[in-house]
């Protein structure tokens, strides 16, 4: 009997170590931190009443991590400290409406795009001489930091077009310079700037054509192929499942 006792309390004990390695497993998984900068709607953005960040980017990393298994964090940031903070290795994934070029595939590495956008002027809604690129000579315009309207905007000025260039760090802050009058024109994303223009009617407009075509992508630190591959498998399968449209259908109209 007390033979029989020894082995039961070993078998239980057995069984508790196991348990308690499994339930240790499960608790050691690791976080992913996407870091975003909230001020780009439909892309990223906070919701008025909880606080949340929301947005399409949001949402699709998200269905992009529960289909691959993934754990995530959203971190907010400033958008031109994304790029270090990745390479730094502070976050882990960029979801942030952030345009593929060749400068930043030299820094980071991106996933497949996920959406073709383009950069175009905004002007206030009452402003009628302006109508395109040819007229910003001699204009103030404004931009946000790190971003490829900023890039635009300086090669125009470097043109000997636009005269002088206000750069902000939020896309919330440049749109509130345009309607109070300190700046003439912005050059931004056009999605992002037809949310704006759909949250004040009337304050704001798009003039001329886009100026150039962008395609976004989720971008990881150099060379971590693990991660990339998940996040482009995972991508593959909200397109083919249906899921890309109803998020796409969430946020645009």
């Amino acid at each position: 009997m007390k033979k029989f006792l020894k082995l039961s309390l070993v078998a239980l004990l057995m069984i508790a170590l196991v348990s308690f390695a499994g339930c240790a497993k499960k608790e050691e998984q690791k976080v992913y931190k996407v870091g975003t900068e909230p001020t780009f709607p439909p892309f990223e953005m906070t919701d008025e009443k909880t606080g949340e960040i929301i947005g399409f980017d949001i949402d699709l990393i998200k269905a992009i991590a529960e289909d691959q298994g993934l754990k995530i964090e959203i971190v907010n940031l400033g958008f031109d400290g994304l790029i270090p903070a990745v390479q730094s290795g502070n976050i882990d994934i960029v979801a942030s409406g952030m345009s593929i070029t060749e400068d930043r595939q030299k820094e980071v590495d991106f996933s497949e795009a996920y959406i073709d956008a383009g950069l175009a002027i905004a002007v206030a809604g009452n402003n009628e001489g302006i109508k395109g690129k040819d007229d910003l000579q001699g204009k103030t315009v404004a931009v946000q930091i790190g971003t490829t309207g900023a890039n635009k905007a300086q090669e125009l000025k470097d043109a000997g077009i636009i005269k002088e260039i206000k750069t902000f760090n939020t896309v919330d802050v440049v749109m509130l310079e345009l309607i109070n009058g300190g700046v003439e024109a912005v050059i931004n994303d056009k999605p992002v700037t037809e949310a704006f223009i759909a949250k004040q009617p009337g304050k704001i407009k798009i003039v001329g054509e886009v100026l150039e075509s962008d395609s976004y992508g989720f971008a990881v630190k150099k060379d971590n192929k693990e991660l990339l591959d998940k996040i482009n498998a995972g991508l593959k399968k909200a397109i083919e499942s249906g899921k890309y449209a109803e998020i796409q259908k969430t946020y645009f109209n």
